[in-house]
């Protein structure tokens, strides 16, 4: 047949299938092949908290997202251009994400009176008309995966798994993916089990043929690799990208890094990949419970290494009395609370920034923490060695905010020059650094650096510099216990303090106003943190394509501020601050730098959507440019 080929500049595919469909694995293989032809890319895995919700249901659908271009991309994409659905109920649950003229393939098979019922629907989606403004292809995917792999002699059941293979290999034609990263993985994983590995091979291999050989899709769709800078690539998820980061850090700190951890979605893969690589002087703990995690990480910490404990959370929740006593010692300890749905258990496996409050003032007393907030999957890497960096330098507990987004989530990560990476000194303390009165030298626990106020890390055993530890409060300098309402004013003030100074350390904030230069700026800003970056970047796009100005701004550090926040806020006539929460950082702007922050917010367990957000921030500028109130219902008021 003569194919048809179609030059596209970016394409955005969902996967979504019952949960033992292995839409997961499938994305993934589909992810990796884009990566390795040079796309850019975001993704957007989505799946039930339950282990195995009941089959064909709307509560078992599991669905993956890839986007990927020819350029550079900040997003997994609002709605998807093809959507796979294995089973009624994965339509069903994803037909309203998808717009008018989509691609809709649809595995016929299981598309029984019985399933049909089970996902809700009274009669077949295929036959009422339901799918008309779609252009839909019914493919027994199933059947030809069953009769594709019958040489090996499995069962019926046991070949029909392969369908996710099959599914692959066709999306794999369509938009001409290299299959050799897939079939070297099958080949791998399967390495043991040498009939499952041909089956999988076999079926990935025959939905590419029936691509190439079926009339039902006459055209093949190419997108070119993406224009990046000159450098060495790899996809990363946001949390194996936070791991590598300790695990730079603890190089670069000489430290050896210590993981103390409960396991907890979505936190759980950060242990898993540190548990991978002991060569490089990590231990991981597995502990009985959240309290005794961090427990653990903050006694690695108080003798001499990188404790760090990962959570979501309710965990945080739990380490909450522990890291107060962290803050007490004046040691280094990296908390990374990787947000989900809240509050109590909440939405496990759905994302939230919902604990900025809690990481800020969730302990008893005033127990400042310096929290730090990664923007991208990639950027956890970034993010995890400045909280290191941070931690040691100001002997401190720091709280990282990552979510189940950037976490799950997956972009290319443009490898760094290890040589470059920054040092991280400890400085521990080796000798006495005190004269007393009668010329005796002595060592004082709480004496404190000109610059940092961070006090001595003297490690345990090193010879005498013997001091005492504990939750009580410290005496100013001497670290004996004490009771003194002065000296706990003092303490209180200085723990403060210390924080505070880390903005002396703080690169200025970068301000996204390209007619700022030329005096002919933006009057609207729009502020966010953490995984909002990449929405809101892809929403102030479609705002300036229209020819609208408005400006950008994304804060990593939330505790302490930049120091230059408070005048960037003031210069501008309107601020919108987009969260997926109900408006925590609008709350602190406004409580702060005393400005008016519109607050739009949501909390439905997903990202926001560009077009959604774009339409949002073209209501703030019509309002503003006309100096009229915003339409009702345009903000929504912060909580006080």
């Amino acid at each position: 047949m003569t194919r048809q080929v179609k030059q596209l500049d970016r394409v955005i595919i969902r996967f979504a299938g019952d949960s033992g469909d292995g839409m997961q694995l499938t994305g993934d293989r589909f992810t990796q092949e884009t990566a390795a032809f040079g796309n850019d890319l975001s993704t957007l895995p989505n799946f039930p908290a339950e282990i195995r919700a009941p089959a064909g249901t709307m509560a078992g659908v599991s669905s993956f997202q890839v986007h990927f271009a020819d350029h550079d991309i900040l997003t997994p994409g609002d709605a998807p251009d093809v959507l796979v659905a294995m089973n009624p109920a994965a339509l069903r649950a994803n037909l309203p994400d998808v717009p008018r003229g989509a691609t809709i393939i649809v595995d016929t098979h299981d598309f029984s009176a019985r399933n049909l019922t089970k996902a809700g629907y009274s009669e077949s989606p295929l036959e009422d008309g339901t799918l008309e403004p779609f252009a839909l292809h019914e493919v027994d995917l199933t059947s030809l995966t069953v009769e594709a792999v019958k040489e090996f002699g499995l069962s019926r059941k046991d070949s029909a798994r392969a369908k996710n293979m099959f599914a692959l290999g066709l999306l794999s034609w369509m938009y001409g993916r290299p299959t050799e990263p897939t079939i070297e993985f099958l080949t791998t994983r399967f390495a043991a089990r040498p009939t499952l590995r041909d089956a999988n091979v076999t079926a990935f291999r025959t939905g590419w043929n029936f691509g190439e050989t079926t009339e039902a899709f006459a055209v093949r769709y190419e997108i070119k690799p993406a224009s990046m800078a000159t450098g060495r690539y790899r996809n990363v998820t946001g949390n194996a990208a936070l791991a590598y980061g300790l695990i730079a850090a603890s190089r670069q700190s000489g430290l050896p890094l210590f993981l103390g951890s409960y396991p907890i979605t979505p936190a759980s893969d950060v242990l898993h990949e540190l548990s991978k690589h002991k060569r490089f002087g990590v231990t991981t703990f597995q502990a009985e419970d959240e309290i005794a995690g961090v427990g653990a990480a903050l006694g690695a910490a108080f003798g001499g290494a990188l404790g760090v404990t990962t959570t979501s959370g309710p965990g945080v929740a739990l380490k909450a009395e522990t890291i107060g006593l962290g803050v007490m010692l004046e040691l280094p300890l990296l908390v990374c609370d990787i947000q989900r749905g809240g509050p109590s258990t909440g939405l496990p496996t759905k994302t939230e920034q919902a604990d900025l409050l809690q990481a800020l003032f969730g302990r008893n007393g005033e127990a400042p923490v310096p929290v730090v907030a990664p923007r991208s999957p990639a950027d956890c890497f970034d993010a995890a060695m400045e909280a290191a960096r941070i931690a040691v330098t100001y002997r401190t507990p720091v709280m990282l905010l990552s979510d189940g987004s950037l976490a799950n989530g997956s972009e290319p990560w443009h490898l760094p020059d290890v040589a470059a990476l920054p040092r991280i000194d400890p400085a521990f303390q080796t000798g006495h650094n005190h004269v007393a009165d009668d010329g005796t030298e002595e060592f004082l626990p709480y004496l404190r650096d000109d610059e940092t106020l961070a006090r001595p890390w003297a490690v345990p055993g090193t010879p005498e510099l013997m001091h005492r530890v504990g939750g009580l409060e410290k005496a100013d300098r001497t670290g004996d216990i004490s009771y003194d309402p002065a000296n706990h004013d003092l303490m209180v003030r200085t723990r403060q303090a210390k924080v505070d100074a880390i903005a002396k350390s703080l690169p200025p904030t970068e301000v996204d106003d390209p007619g700022a230069e030329s005096g002919q700026g933006a009057r609207m800003l729009v502020v966010g943190w953490g995984s909002t970056y990449g929405p809101i970047g892809a929403a102030v796009r479609r705002v300036r394509r229209d020819g609208l100005k408005v400006a950008q701004a994304h804060l990593r550090h939330l505790n302490p501020m930049p120091s230059d926040i408070g005048d960037i806020l003031r210069g501008y006539d309107r601020v919108v601050v987009p969260e997926m929460n109900l408006g925590q950082l609008a709350l602190l702007l406004r409580g702060r730098y005393l400005v008016d922050a519109k607050s739009h917010t949501q909390v439905n367990g997903m990202p926001f959507k560009a077009a959604e957000l774009a339409d949002v921030l073209r209501g703030y500028l019509a309002a503003l440019e006309d100096e009229i109130p915003e339409p009702r219902g345009m903000h929504e008021e912060v909580p006080v």
